[in-house]
């Protein structure tokens, strides 16, 4: 259903750009703007790996490291990646006290999975797992490609609206539905219409790698303890790399931009309260017993103390 509903809205982001495209620039406008914005996605595509993680000061760590809780961590992603069919990625933590983890690269055989410090101080080995487990399956689903071909298209409609706006577009207004009022009211709905549909498009990813994510770790219900866990430190630890390059939060396993991410139209990540429902229904059918630590109605589970009161990690 996920798979189906991202077609859908990829096909009327297309349709978004061809008809209000050839509206506002004309054949040649609609031209310009996929090269332009294709070439700036194509080449965020390839480095997509070496960007984040350099942004993000992420270490890549392996079996040998000293610390037992991140060798646990690098043993547990290399099992999982295998039972999932993929070559091993690159292992990385990044230091910082939010909890969160996220993905990146063009390929399976080019990606790279980094959970923060904070995430393996705070989480236990099974929600951790669990967590990975949805970076994995990121990977697994080529989401990156996915994200770059729909920020190509709701790039390319926000370029057609800028080449409206300084150069009056392809075709002469009075020969565009609307005249000048349609033409202005194309180039403010356009972009940000292929904004919304953008994402749509990646909270739909987040609810399938949620899915094959429970399936790779064989336990949804460790994901939905995590999820709440991670939602409600995000909201009271600042992530100051985050807040600086906000378009790089739709990466993360939680909007780590403080006190965003309810599922609505205007967010990348589903609301946690909906994610957690889902997986535990999906527990319900591989016929797991619910566990009361994952059942909240609420996207932030009350539980979830503000600090650890003995943190586990090796960096609290």
């Amino acid at each position: 259903m996920n798979h189906l509903k991202t077609f859908t809205l990829l096909a009327a982001l297309t349709a978004l750009f061809v008809g209000l495209g050839y509206l506002i620039g004309g054949p040649t406008g609609m031209l310009i703007a996929l090269v332009f914005a294709g070439g700036m996605n194509l080449f965020s595509y390839w480095n997509a790996d070496k960007i984040v993680m350099k942004m993000y000061r992420a270490q890549p760590v392996d079996e040998h490291h000293p610390n037992a809780v991140v060798r646990t961590y690098v043993a547990d992603v290399v099992q999982m990646a295998r039972d999932a069919g993929l070559p091993r990625p690159v292992i990385a933590i990044i230091p910082n006290d939010q909890p969160n983890a996220f993905a990146t690269g063009r390929n399976p055989e080019n990606a790279a999975v980094c959970a923060t410090t904070g995430l393996l101080d705070m989480l236990t080995r099974e929600e951790i797992r669990g967590v990975m487990a949805h970076e994995l399956a990121h990977v697994k689903n080529r989401d990156t490609l996915t994200m770059t071909v729909t920020a190509t298209v709701a790039g390319a409609i926000a370029a057609l609206a800028n080449f409206a706006l300084f150069f009056g577009g392809g075709n002469q207004d009075e020969e565009r539905p609307g005249g000048i009022i349609g033409t202005l009211a194309l180039m403010i709905l356009a972009p940000m219409a292929a904004g919304l549909v953008q994402m749509a498009i990646s909270r739909s990813r987040e609810y399938e790698a949620d899915r094959v994510g429970a399936e790779i770790a064989g336990d949804p219900q460790s994901l939905a303890s995590a999820l709440q866990k991670i939602d409600g430190h995000a909201r009271q630890i600042v992530n100051t790399t985050a807040e600086r390059n906000p378009a790089s939060g739709q990466l993360f396993i939680i909007n780590p931009l403080a006190g965003r991410g309810a599922d609505n139209l205007f967010s990348t990540h589903p609301a946690t309260g909906n994610r957690v429902k889902a997986l535990m229904e999906l527990g319900t059918r591989m016929g797991m017993a619910p566990r009361r630590a994952a059942f909240v109605d609420s996207p932030v589970s009350t539980s979830v103390p503000s600090t650890p009161s003995q943190p586990r990690g090796p960096w609290g």
